[in-house]
């Protein structure tokens, strides 16, 4: 798969922040989750500038980013909906991170079916995807600074990630059936 190069180290270091993140969650230590996940944000913005500054860019960074990005925000979504010493008004409801969670598993599922049938893909996030993305670390920033006006920013953030998952829907409809998966055979 490749070496592991300065920018897969430091996704690496990203995954092992989630279960400090987690664990200062579950406490009560909302002060300390929201150190830990800005560090892994600033990590995420590093470790593309450093793959692509240094040219380390390698399939394992490919694989390794996505992956570090999907597990912090899932466990993030999961915490902040389910941990009792959240305030109510800043828990999320169960229907934020069951649509976050259902668009990054269809995303997972069609990058799958397209690697199997066109025997390659390309990781390509769209600027709705980044956007997404953008709005969905605001989200758990904003309850972990426990912002009184949480809920609009992840109601439109759930907007966001309806719109994106619909949008990566699309494009991955238009790659199957440009390799006639969808025609009737027979």
């Amino acid at each position: 798969m490749g070496q592991v190069t300065l920018a897969n180290k430091i996704s690496i270091v990203r995954i092992i922040l989630i279960p400090f993140f987690i664990m200062a969650v579950a406490y009560s230590r909302l002060d300390l989750a929201l150190i830990v996940f800005i560090v892994a944000i600033i990590s995420d913005g590093a470790d593309g500038f450093i793959a692509r500054a240094l040219k380390q860019q390698t399939q394992l960074g490919t694989i390794l980013d996505p992956i570090a990005d999907k597990l912090l925000l899932i466990s993030a979504y999961i915490c902040l909906s389910m941990v009792e010493s959240i305030p109510q008004h800043l828990r999320l409801p169960p229907y934020v991170p069951i649509i976050v969670i259902s668009r990054d598993v269809i995303i997972v599922i069609g990058s799958i079916m397209i690697y199997v049938v066109k025997g390659d893909i390309k990781i390509s996030p769209s600027l709705v995807g980044k956007v997404t993305t953008f709005f969905q670390m605001i989200t758990i920033v904003c309850i972990l600074v426990k912002f009184d006006h949480s809920r609009s920013v992840w109601n439109a953030t759930i907007v966001l990630t309806i719109i994106s998952g619909l949008d990566y829907v699309m494009k991955g409809s238009k790659l199957l059936s440009e390799n006639n998966i969808f025609k009737k055979t027979g």
